[in-house]
């Protein structure tokens, strides 16, 4: 089998420059790196960040005016008659949103390119709030109706605003698929890992990974999958209903206990944070483009704004206007990296392994490793770290399940909009669970597969690359369904709002209850 893993790994060895190359271009060319100042920013930096604060303007920075009625839509009770509640949809989204990014995605970007990045990681999520908002807002406008669900996202909107072209449908629907299963065998990698260490601390002692109690872990995590994501997005959306706030609360509390516990180096961290961002030398010399390069990609892995990958939850609600889910796709953004990657930076900035005395073992670590030492140092022989490590270890495994379960759904989502019967969305699920499952083979192997995980990257920048540019085709659209949320004078929202006849789920709404 080791074999077998390594021929795999080989095969890929291509994909981390490949990568890293899409990420870097054109700072990769010296006639661009050499201009001064620009020349710290890739053209995928400038796409992201340049849209984001566009689209604020032209949006009225929609992710400040209404961030307050955005909490009210989450929170009031509606009945619904199909697809899930917004609130629902919210929370299927955090379940994407919210994983292993949030804690190994900061890690290495701290690692990387200092404190400083933690704060291009505010400033991209901040801007990534309008481009979250205006994908939200396109998914609504353009989901179709499938029995007694909402299907829609990327696959569905790119088709409609690219002409319609089936092809364009089925390529965006694959390239989605393919970029789950890249993502896949990671998440299903971090579930098995991380129920093993949560094993180790409870025993006390270290369990081997080609131990029969790890083969019994994966197996149970394969069922527990299948069972779930065979049941539907609204099957999907009941369990994240109820992991997403749990894994929440638990990360957030668990973090707040250790600032309090550390609560003397605070100061440090606000210090550390705009002082590394702000340093002349950082912003004029080339550590600039490192700390704002880490900022940006390692905030994209975790609030994913700009890919079009969590459009597939926001077609799902069933919203009033589409305006709504668009306002509660930004709060996730917000909730994905204000809230819960800052207090991850909290961990490993207060903890200040990461050019403390021995800086260069921690640089060399994992990135979970290197966060639970941070966690370890901020609570030193004391036995609050057991208990830490295994709370903070407990969400990490819900962090990668949920991601998991919503990459199987989303795929299936997408893949309706190449076919639609029953075998062919089975056949889709039984790959995606067989690609898991390979990652949680992976762990018990005891091989981590560099190469593919680097696919992930891959993924994003390759979906941004496409994305965004659809977002612009139909940036209209959403700016003229804005207005008329904003306007708020009890017209219902159908196609003639926006200029377009071929809305239909909405034209049919508005004339059913007329």
């Amino acid at each position: 089998m080791q074999g077998i893993f390594e021929t795999i790994n080989s095969i890929f060895s291509f994909i981390g420059p490949l990568s890293d190359f899409l990420w870097d271009f054109p700072t990769n060319f010296e006639w661009y790196a050499n201009i001064p100042v620009l020349g710290n920013f890739s053209f995928a930096i400038i796409l992201l960040m340049g849209s984001g604060i566009y689209f604020s303007f032209r949006l009225g920075f929609i992710q400040v005016t209404h961030f307050k009625k955005g909490l009210k839509i989450m929170t009031e009770k509606r009945s619904v008659e199909a697809g899930i509640s917004p609130m629902a949809a919210f929370l299927l989204s955090s379940a994407m949103r919210v994983g292993p990014g949030n804690i190994i995605g900061v890690t290495g970007a701290i690692a990387v390119g200092g404190p400083g990045a933690l704060f291009w990681m505010w400033v991209s999520a901040f801007f990534g709030m309008a481009v979250a908002y205006m994908e939200g807002v396109l998914a609504q406008i353009f989901k179709v109706k499938k029995e007694d669900e909402f299907v829609g996202g990327l696959p569905f909107y790119g088709r409609k605003l690219l002409g319609n072209k089936v092809w364009i449908g089925v390529f965006l629907s694959l390239l989605y698929i393919l970029y789950a299963l890249c993502c896949l065998p990671a998440q299903g990698f971090n579930v098995v890992s991380s129920v093993g260490r949560m094993a180790e601390i409870i025993t006390g002692s270290s369990i081997a990974a080609d131990s029969v109690f790890y083969y019994i872990i994966g197996a149970l995590i394969v069922v527990s999958t299948a069972i779930i994501t065979f049941g539907g997005i609204k099957k999907v959306s009941k369990w994240t209903d109820k992991m997403v706030p749990v894994m929440a609360v638990i990360y957030i509390v668990t973090v707040l206990v250790l600032i309090l516990l550390n609560i003397k180096t605070i100061p440090y961290f606000f210090g550390a944070v705009f002082g590394g961002a702000f340093k002349p030398e950082a912003i004029f010399g080339g550590l600039f483009g490192t700390v704002l390069a880490q900022g940006v990609k390692r905030g994209l892995m975790s609030n994913e704004a700009g890919q079009g990958t969590i459009t597939m939850s926001a077609a799902a609600a069933d919203a009033k206007h589409p305006c709504e889910q668009g306002i509660l796709s930004s709060i996730g953004v917000f909730l994905d990296t204000m809230i819960i990657c800052t207090l991850s930076g909290f961990v490993v900035v207060m903890a200040h392994c990461w050019d403390g005395p021995n800086a260069q073992a921690f640089a060399e670590m994992d990135k979970l490793p290197k966060f639970t030492e941070s966690v370890a140092t901020l609570t030193p022989g004391t036995a609050a770290n057991a208990v830490i490590s295994f709370l903070i270890t407990f969400c990490f495994c819900l962090f990668a399940y949920t991601c998991l379960l919503g990459m199987i759904s989303f795929s299936e989502i997408a893949a309706n909009r190449i076919r639609k019967d029953k075998a062919f969305i089975g056949g889709v699920r039984i790959v995606a669970l067989f690609v898991a499952a390979f990652g949680i083979l992976c762990n018990i192997a005891g091989l981590e597969l560099g190469n593919l995980w680097a696919f992930s990257d891959l993924g994003n920048i390759l979906i941004v690359f496409f994305n965004v540019p659809i977002v612009y085709v139909g940036a209209n659209y959403v700016f003229r369904a804005t207005k008329h949320f904003k306007k708020n004078d009890g017209t219902k929202f159908t196609s003639a709002v926006i200029g377009r006849d071929d809305c239909r789920y909405w034209d049919d709404k508005a004339s059913d209850k007329s």
